[in-house]
């Protein structure tokens, strides 16, 4: 069963930030802090710390390219309520219980969201060409969008596609990350859901304040 970030046990998680800095990031990294640099994104020291270790174990020419970091809590309400206004287009008869529920799938609610910790990123890989690998699905495919495709253990896309998730899976889950099941492009490290789902007894990081500026 997958647990999602609108789950009460989520928000339940303890925080006690360990005031890790935010910092600016290449947004492909090429086994190195200083890897090539195609634009930047802005995550918290530790997170980057741990997207270089898995880019080093990826091989073949290989890298993570990341499409975004932290997120202000503005842009998470206005992703919030776009998806929200969607599903009630879509499926009138929801109540607001099973909306909030349903939206969670594609974006966290703004009280336990990963990004907005800056403890999230959304990425892809690349080949040495920088041209993006088949991963089943764009970046940011809602599930109603891609026919669930979307979810990381999704069976309705190609051989490849699977066998490109499982790679970036391997690297990012043996440097700690853990992912957002109904996104395979979602991973994060030390926020509420990484927490709840790795049995830690709270999270390190939470939303972003001007303390946390490198």
């Amino acid at each position: 069963m997958v647990l999602l970030l609108s789950d009460p046990r989520v928000a339940q998680v303890p925080v006690a930030d360990c005031g890790d800095p935010v910092i600016s990031f290449p947004a492909v990294i090429g086994g190195s802090i200083s890897g090539a640099v195609d634009g930047v994104v802005r995550v918290r020291r530790g997170l980057a710390a741990r997207l270089v270790e898995a880019a080093m174990s990826l091989g073949d020419g290989l890298s993570p390219k990341i499409i975004e970091g932290h997120r202000s809590a503005h842009a998470q309400l206005r992703i919030i309520d776009t998806y929200a206004t969607e599903l009630r287009r879509l499926h009138p008869e929801l109540d607001r219980a099973e909306v909030t529920r349903l939206s969670s799938r594609f974006v966290a609610p703004l009280g336990v969201a990963p990004h907005v910790a800056g403890a999230a990123v959304d990425l892809t890989l690349v080949g040495p060409d920088l041209e993006e690998l088949d991963l089943g699905t764009p970046i940011n495919a809602t599930p109603e969008q891609s026919a669930g495709a979307c979810y990381f253990a999704a069976t309705n896309i190609s051989a490849q596609a699977r066998a490109n998730r499982d790679r970036l899976a391997a690297a990012l889950s043996g440097a700690g990350l853990v992912n957002y099941p109904t996104e395979w492009w979602h991973w994060s490290y030390g926020d509420r859901y990484w927490a709840a789902m790795g049995g830690h007894s709270h999270a390190i990081y939470g939303a972003i304040t001007e303390a946390h500026a490198a």
